[in-house]
């Protein structure tokens, strides 16, 4: 059993083997060592992320990644798409606007995914969109968008996609080049199971070749100086060596439990979570067919408010869950089950807000 039950949507806990990883002793970080390190390291990151392309580890938080998707692959003024389908979708939507990117947002209800035919429609009314920004897991609702239905989409219209996919990658399969992901973000803590702190991006061949092209000014997450250190096994400036020792360590672990059955743990405990909120007479907020492996989220039973939820669980159980964001945050629960956990974890989490939940009714 994990001792640490957080069932947040991030950061998650982490392993054993990750942190004893993390507590080498310090090294050069322009040393043989770590370049072998780190050419081992995104070998296993492309494996997992199935993926040909380059892959890029940068210090920062998975947030980052929505800044250099956008600065290395497009220029001022220019008109992009956003599928927004919750808080995160919204937030992606606001750094390209304060970037001075001309953003249309396709907004979709809380709850609901963004179909294929909805952002083909939105495609249609405007040829000129250079690149869709898009969220594959949406932890704000506890949605999944269907990235490998929408992707080809895109690519009909000739656009770039940039998905962010900081709470559905390391967890659950994700077919990167498949689905035709130009730009795919991550972020080490969520279902990498590492703490906070890098942020894994993937750089297809469409979005180096606009980078060419591209007009916003970028030092240090410019894709160009991290391909070009990186065919070294070096890194642009001195790398986060203890973070990169740990998710070297974490990708061991997922390889070693293998993507599809991690991605059938993953399913089973979504299964299992809200076929119990269900037997308590909790109503799923997410849209059952489009609902994440990774987190799930319920609405509040009337009257009750999510941030005294979230208090009763954490004092009378330990555990950590969470509030909504923005105009959900006091209406809906959000259980995270991504990273490292036991089916167990998971079912004590269940039962503590559906014990709390019942306390609070009467």
């Amino acid at each position: 059993m994990n001792e640490q039950n957080l069932r947040i949507p991030g950061p998650t806990p982490v392993p054993p083997e990750v942190m004893k990883a993390m507590q080498r002793p310090m090294y050069s970080h322009r040393s043989e060592a770590f370049r072998t390190l780190h050419r081992d390291l995104n070998s296993k990151l492309q494996t997992i992320l199935r993926t040909s392309q380059d892959v890029y580890v940068m210090p920062g938080s998975g947030s980052i990644g929505w800044e250099a998707a956008i600065v290395n692959t497009l220029s001022p003024g220019d008109p992009v798409l956003s599928v927004v389908t919750g808080d995160f979708g919204v937030r992606f939507a606001n750094v390209a606007e304060r970037f001075g990117l001309d953003v249309s947002r396709l907004e979709i209800e809380p709850g609901q995914a963004a179909t294929a035919d909805q952002v083909r429609a939105a495609l249609e009314s405007n040829p000129a969109f250079k690149a869709v920004l898009f969220t594959h897991n949406e932890t704000s609702t506890g949605i999944t968008n269907p990235l490998e239905e929408v992707g080809p989409v895109v690519r009909d219209h000739g656009a770039l996609l940039l998905v962010d996919a900081v709470s559905s990658a390391g967890a659950v399969p994700i077919e990167t080049d498949a689905w035709g992901a130009d730009v795919l973000l991550t972020g080490s803590q969520k279902g990498w199971m590492c703490p906070p702190g890098l942020a894994i991006v993937v750089a297809g061949e469409r979005a180096r070749a606009a980078g060419e092209s591209a007009t916003f000014p970028r030092a240090f997450l410019d894709f160009a100086d991290w391909h070009m250190t990186a065919s070294n096994g070096d890194t642009p400036s001195t790398a986060p060596l203890s973070l990169y020792a740990g998710l070297n360590a974490a990708c061991d672990l997922i390889l070693e439990e293998g993507l599809q059955a991690r991605g059938y743990r993953h399913d089973e405990a979504a299964e299992r979570t809200r076929t119990a909120f269900e037997q308590a007479d909790l109503e799923l907020f997410a849209d059952p067919a489009y609902a994440s492996s990774t987190l799930t989220s319920i609405r509040m039973p009337g009257g009750q408010g999510a941030k005294d939820l979230v208090k009763s669980v954490r004092e009378r159980y330990h555990i950590e869950v969470a509030a909504g964001q923005a105009d959900l945050s006091d209406k809906i629960i959000r259980v995270g089950h991504m990273g490292w956990f036991e089916q167990e974890d998971i079912a004590r989490a269940v039962d503590a807000v559906v014990a709390c939940a019942t306390v609070l009714a009467e």
